[in-house]
């Protein structure tokens, strides 16, 4: 797994520091944002976080690229409407030699290990058969259509690509760059850094918190989940029973101990 923050808006805490002010104040815009010391900002925001004053948090985003991840993963990640996401393609792209995700519980038992290889393997050479069926069936009705043969296996192969990929698995590996505005990573951090997560996208989540607060600590101080960020689990029944560990884990993490 591979997580790269790959862009986000300049100055971050002095862009919602200065919206936040000009709510409350009749100066220009200008003259608000110049007003800005660094610890002015780190203050405002700081306040802003304390009484949950998020609508002025929208003005700020975040793009991260992420690699290494299954589907399983992104089927998940863009459940949050929020946001804009950019996936690799499997229809226009060839799984053929498809990389996959192997689960960590998956991972530690050789014989469970040995048998979602032997079915990684089987699925990858049933893509191949059905997509090398498609695309030869494919070109030659283009070519009895008056295509010539390059074009022909040209389209071909991409129309072979939409069908075949069906019979790809959850594990196999996606690449998505992904969008998000301060508000959403907040919603989003709340849910999947829970421990109740599923770990692959928990993984996902807590390393792109780590990169948040790196560039706008003030911002990210109370990201988390719903414990770090309230003080309290809202899972009932369902919690994993460890807040004080939870808090204290995500406490260090971003003072870097």
């Amino acid at each position: 797994m591979k997580v790269m923050l790959i862009a986000h808006t300049p100055e971050p805490e002095k862009v919602i520091a200065t919206a936040a002010k000009l709510c409350y104040s009749s100066s220009d815009i200008s003259s608000l944002k110049d007003g800005l010391t660094e610890e002015k900002t780190a203050d405002f925001v700081n306040m802003l976080a304390t009484i949950g004053h998020e609508s002025v948090m929208e003005h700020v985003s975040f793009t991260f690229g992420i690699e290494g991840v299954s589907r399983a993963c992104t089927h998940q990640l863009v459940r949050h409407r929020i946001a804009s996401y950019s996936q690799k393609s499997q229809r226009y792209v060839n799984e053929d030699g498809f990389e996959y995700i192997v689960p960590p519980e998956i991972e530690a038992v050789p014989e469970a290990k040995a048998e979602f290889e032997r079915q990684m393997a089987s699925l990858e050479e049933s893509y191949h058969k059905i997509a090398e069926i498609l695309t030869d069936k494919h070109t030659k009705t283009n070519i009895e259509q008056g295509m010539d043969e390059k074009t022909a296996l040209q389209k071909a192969k991409k129309k072979a690509y939409e069908d075949a990929r069906f019979v790809l698995p959850n594990a196999c590996e996606t690449k998505i760059v992904v969008t998000m505005n301060v508000r959403s990573l907040f919603n989003f951090f709340k849910h999947r850094c829970c421990n109740r997560a599923q770990w692959e996208i928990k993984a996902v989540a807590d390393e792109m918190l780590r990169q948040c607060y790196e560039v706008a600590p003030n911002v990210f101080k109370n990201a988390g989940p719903s414990c770090v960020m309230t003080g309290r689990c809202p899972e009932g029944k369902m919690s994993c029973g460890k807040m004080k560990q939870v808090i204290e884990e995500y406490k260090v993490m971003k003072n870097g101990q």
